[in-house]
């Protein structure tokens, strides 16, 4: 070793002031050699030594020799940190793929960073990372291409933000493949899902119900056995709101149509009261509440709750005195208000917009 080493030197000074590519790639490769053999029993003063050398070394080489220096070092747990984050931000995605793609040397801020200004081809290298959290795959939804999008979906290592999640699922109406590739997923929040399946076509359905796991194919066909009485499929009569839309309206412009009002109507089962109280505070058409209000679920109700920013007490009531229903167990009550929690105000506000969406487009049809 000793021996490699002076030799090494006498090489190292000859790179140095030579100024020739190929004498610092001969360098760099015996270099790098000496590391790998050596790297497990390595101290961090000894690898800084070596991020030292390459790093003088890397400034002298071309691209294929850089691209060679990344692929042997991306499986190295304790490579030189500066040298993988160098390489890691090489415009060139041939240098800079493999240490994306594999080296746990970069941390989550070194990839936003790089999502946040990189090429498509650099966020695609990140999009297969082994492990990928909220706060990276938020900013790869934002920036990605198609193709980046489908790799993140198929990558069981990726976890989402709600808001990543609700991503997905808008952009997975249009786009078939993505539908498959979040459908088959098992991580997506419950009410997403739903969403997903609803939108889904019988094509993409079938396939989710043939590639799915058991416990997901359970509740593919638990969620599609009940889909003709989720917004815009069947409806009960309808009523007329005419009077109660005249009484709340009066409320609103009067400043007294606040949380307790909703309670008492609820209490009071003053059905199209509640509802078109609910309507107006969160700016969805009567028709959409009064589906939600009809629905055996309790679940739908949440959202438009949570876009009106209602208090869970004045959820509670309005879920305990549904029309039609029975009242809730404290087991339900238990996990809607868990569910109510986790529900943000911009998820909502953009489930409840496709639930506007599907049903205009629903009537527009008959």
């Amino acid at each position: 070793m000793a021996k490699a080493q002076g030799s090494l030197i006498t090489e190292l000074e000859r790179a140095i002031h030579s100024g020739s590519h190929e004498r610092s790639e001969e360098t760099l490769r015996r270099v790098t050699d000496l590391f790998l053999a050596g790297a497990d029993r390595f101290s961090e003063d000894q690898v800084l030594l070596f991020e030292d050398v390459l790093g003088f070394l890397i400034q002298k080489i071309e691209t294929r020799a850089r691209a060679e220096l990344s692929t042997r070092l991306a499986l190295v747990d304790n490579a030189p940190i500066r040298i993988v984050q160098r390489l890691a931000q090489d415009d060139e995605i041939v240098v800079a793929a493999p240490v994306l793609a594999r080296s746990a040397r970069l941390t989550g801020h070194d990839l936003i960073q790089i999502a946040r200004t990189k090429s498509q081809d650099h966020l695609l290298a990140i999009s297969g990372r082994r492990q990928l959290d909220e706060a990276v795959t938020d900013i790869l939804l934002d920036r990605g291409n198609r193709e980046v999008i489908h790799k993140l979906a198929q990558n069981s290592g990726a976890r989402f933000s709600e808001t990543g999640f609700t991503t997905l699922v808008v952009k997975a109406e249009t786009d078939e493949s993505l539908a498959e590739a979040v459908g088959l997923r098992l991580d997506v929040p419950s009410h997403l899902f739903e969403q997903l399946l609803l939108q889904a076509t019988k094509t993409v359905r079938s396939k989710l119900l043939s590639l799915a796991p058991p416990e997901t194919q359970r509740e593919i066909r638990r969620v599609l056995a009940q889909v003709s009485r989720e917004i815009g499929w069947a409806v009960t009569a309808p009523r007329d709101f005419t009077r109660a839309q005249e009484i709340v309206l009066q409320k609103y412009s009067s400043g007294v149509l606040h949380e307790a009002a909703l309670v008492e109507f609820a209490k009071r089962q003053k059905y199209e009261e509640l509802v078109a109280a609910l309507s107006l505070l969160c700016s969805a058409p009567i028709e959409v509440i009064d589906s939600l209000m009809c629905s055996p679920r309790n679940d739908g109700l949440l959202v438009p709750c949570r876009v009106a920013k209602l208090r869970w007490s004045t959820v509670d009531a309005i879920l305990n005195n549904k029309f039609g229903h029975h009242s809730l167990t404290n087991l339900d009550r238990e996990i809607l208000s868990a569910d109510y929690s986790r529900l943000s105000q911009t998820t909502a506000q953009q489930v409840l917009g496709f639930w506007q969406a599907r049903s205009a487009g629903a009537h527009q049809r008959h």
